[in-house]
Formats: C-alpha cells, structure tokens, sequence
C-alpha cells in the first residue's frame, strides 16, 4: 500500500512539475522561427533594392534568421501594398513603403490603403532625383531640354520609373507650366531604365539614385538634381529649384508590415533593422547612391506616413490629377 501511495505521489510531483515547465517555457520559439520576406517594389539591381538587399542581410543576421528579398517591381512601386493587405500580422512578411502609395489612392482607383493596411517599423533613407541624358546627347542643360520640347512639340521622350511615381508627377508640372507636352516612357526600375536611356532609346530620364554608376563611369550626363541643395557627390550639378524651376522633390522610404502586428514583434523588428541601418557598411552602401541615414522609430514613422499622404492629397487636388 505505501509503495502505490508512493508511486501515485511521485506520478503526480512528476506532472506538477511537467506542468510548471510548460507555463515557464511556452510551446513557441520567441519570434523569429523562420526567414522572413522583404518585398520591394522595384526591379532588381537598382539602388533602393541593392542598399535594402545589403540592410536585410545585416537585420537578418541580428534577428538569427534570413530575410529574404521578393521584389515586384511595376504600377510605380506599388506593388508590395497588395502583399502586405493579404499577409498574415505575425511579422513574417514586410515591405518597402515609397512614396507613391501614398499618392496612388488619389489618382486611380486602389483596393488597399497605406494608412489603414499597414503597421510602421522604422523610416530608413530617401532619395532625391536627377535628370539624364545620354552621355552623346547634344543637350547640355535643363534649357536645352525645354527648347527642343518646343521646337518639335509631342516628340521628346522622357524616361521615369512608372507611372504617378514623383518624377512623372513633378515632369509631367514643368512640361504643362510651359505649355509643353512629352512621350512618357515608363519603366519597372531602375536598372533597366538606365540601360535603356544609356543606349539611346529615349532623349532623356528621371529616376533616383540608382542611376550613379552610370554617371560615374560617364555613360549618362546629369543635367540637374530635385534636392533642396546641390549633391555632395556633383557639387557642379544644379538643382533644378535653384535654376528657376520651384520643385524640389525627395522621396524618404521606410519599412512597414501588415495591420496589426503585435507591439513585441514590431519592436523586435524595429531594434534589429535599426542596429543594421546604421551599421557602418550599410551607411556606405548609402553613400554609394548619394543617400544618408534618416531614421525615424515606430511611432515617429507612423506620424510621417500619414504627414505624406495628407500632402500627396493635397498635391493631387493642386495638380488636377484625381481620378477616382
């Protein structure tokens, strides 16, 4: 009888103990257990995607998983919002945030919302714009550019990275300011975009950082730059506001997952991405576009998105360009 009753006791200490271990360690490994995906909604090998390929390697080694990029590029970097609509909150699935989400509801009719559908990790970089031409080209200036508009009207082509992105809508201002029209061409990224101007096929293009190398190595001319102040990289280049032109245009970007991820996880997200964005080789692979760090944490993102599209609202409305 003392030998059931001691069996019986040991059985049931067993189980306690079984018991407090499992509240102690949950079933779940802590957040990451498998790699995660990054979209990005350009073409591989521009400048935006080769600078997030290096920030995913670095974040994905400081959360001990692999970040894995997708890109999709086309419909002027929008891409990504549909992914992130559909994905599951569990921090699996994050995408690059550019500026033309936020302008995209304005001007055409969108299923998603980059307010409503997204939960904000931290502000990354931004990008300013150039305006090439070929490296043979005979125009040597934003002025040239204009007179051959208007000396052969409807027949300069000009090259952006989609259509409603910032170059298109701040070309498509200049070119009606003097009553002038262009060919739009419009590109998925980057790397293509620059082939294709490089070699000839259209007069001249608009397009972010991405077109360095190819300036660099003399294959493409800079004409001007959208920045508030001239480029540390071409401190000979004009920016197009101090030529007479009034626009200014940048175009910060950050990451963000799906609506409602849990606080735990995005902040595991946010500090891993952070020690990466400044770890000094990607702030170098930064330096290589001309780009710096502008970060901003959670919350503070989270208010700048939704400072962006208040303003793209409002430039749409300006510009006459709603569609919906």
């Amino acid at each position: 009888m003392t030998t059931r009753r001691g069996l019986l006791l040991s059985a049931a200490s067993v189980a306690a103990l079984s018991a407090g271990r499992t509240r102690a360690q949950p079933d779940e490994a802590p957040f990451p257990r498998r790699p995660l995906s990054l979209w990005v909604p350009w073409a591989a090998g521009g400048g935006t995607d080769l600078t997030l390929r290096l920030l995913a390697e670095l974040a994905g080694q400081q959360l001990g998983q692999r970040i894995v990029i997708e890109n999709r590029g086309g419909a002027g970097g929008t891409l990504a919002m549909p992914v992130l609509q559909q994905a599951l909150p569990d921090g699996y699935t994050l995408a690059q945030m550019p500026q033309p989400v936020f302008r995209a509801p304005f001007t055409q009719k969108v299923t998603w919302d980059p307010i409503r559908d997204t939960t904000p990790i931290l502000q990354v970089s931004g990008v300013t714009f150039g305006l090439l031409v070929p490296a043979a080209s005979p125009l040597r200036s934003v002025a040239d550019l204009l007179s051959l508009a208007t000396a052969r009207p409807g027949e300069l082509t000009l090259a952006t990275n989609g259509v409603g992105t910032t170059p298109h809508v701040v070309m498509d201002e200049l070119f009606a300011r003097h009553g002038l029209s262009f060919i739009h061409v419009p590109y998925k990224g980057a790397a293509e975009q620059m082939i294709a101007l490089s070699a000839g096929q259209v007069a001249a293009g608009v397009n972010a950082n991405g077109f360095v190398p190819y300036v660099d190595s003399g294959r493409l001319r800079l004409l001007a730059t959208f920045g508030a102040n001239r480029s540390k990289r071409w401190p000979e280049v004009p920016t197009m506001n101090e030529l007479g032109h009034g626009i200014v245009a940048m175009s910060p970007y950050g990451l963000a997952g799906p609506r409602g991820m849990p606080e735990p996880v995005v902040r595991r997200l946010h500090d891993a991405f952070k020690r990466a964005l400044f770890d000094p080789r990607h702030i170098a692979e930064l330096g290589r576009y001309d780009q710096d760090v502008a970060y901003l944490d959670s919350a503070d993102y989270g208010r700048s998105m939704r400072e962006a599209y208040a303003g793209e609202k409002r430039t749409v409305e300006r510009l006459g360009l709603g569609s919906v």
